[in-house]
């Protein structure tokens, strides 16, 4: 074989390497989801919910939540409770405390998670410090609020659920609103 032979061989095989790779990283997400859904992990919630329902005052729900911080992550941050008992349909408010040790202003986004997972599309937040990101400048402590409602639709068989928020510091990939917010 010629040499120009082996070299049009190698550069289809590259070429079909980097297309394999890219389909593969552009179908993680959905194969994600299927593998997290199969295997009941990552109870992600939905974005703010807007509706009423009527307050289910026979059966009682018992929230708990947990903060914890992403690695990186220096400020103190937890629930004011760390649990709830509550009646499906009824709307519900839990604050967290959130400090800045530091020296400098700081960014940070809180991402929620509801277990069981077979829950979370019957946990509802109407307002969440999780849809905005939060700017605490050096020494700040802030109570944030969530508000939500279990929905009567639960399935009977849940009786205790777990808000978790997990907040990561983006200061360093949103450098002008921690600036903004300093002057």
């Amino acid at each position: 074989m010629s040499e120009s032979t082996d070299t049009r061989r190698l550069v289809r095989r590259l070429l079909l390497a980097v297309v394999v790779m890219f389909g593969f990283g552009f179908a993680l997400v959905p194969i994600y989801d299927v593998m997290c859904q199969a295997f009941g992990i990552n109870g992600k919630t939905a974005g703010a919910w807007s509706g009423s329902q009527q307050v289910d005052e026979a059966r009682t729900v018992r929230v708990q939540f947990l903060a914890t911080n992403a690695a990186g992550m220096v400020w103190t941050f937890a629930p004011q409770q760390d649990e709830l008992s509550v009646h499906p349909g009824a709307s519900n408010q839990m604050l967290f405390v959130a400090h800045n040790p530091t020296d400098r202003p700081m960014t940070a986004q809180a991402i929620p998670s509801v277990a069981p997972s077979k829950a979370a599309a019957y946990f509802h937040k109407t307002e969440c410090f999780c849809f905005t990101q939060q700017v605490l400048q050096p020494g700040e402590r802030i109570e944030m609020p969530v508000r939500f409602i279990v929905d009567r639709d639960l399935p009977a068989d849940v009786r205790h659920l777990t808000l978790g928020y997990t907040l990561f510091d983006i200061s360093e990939r949103q450098p002008p609103l921690a600036q903004h917010a300093a002057n």
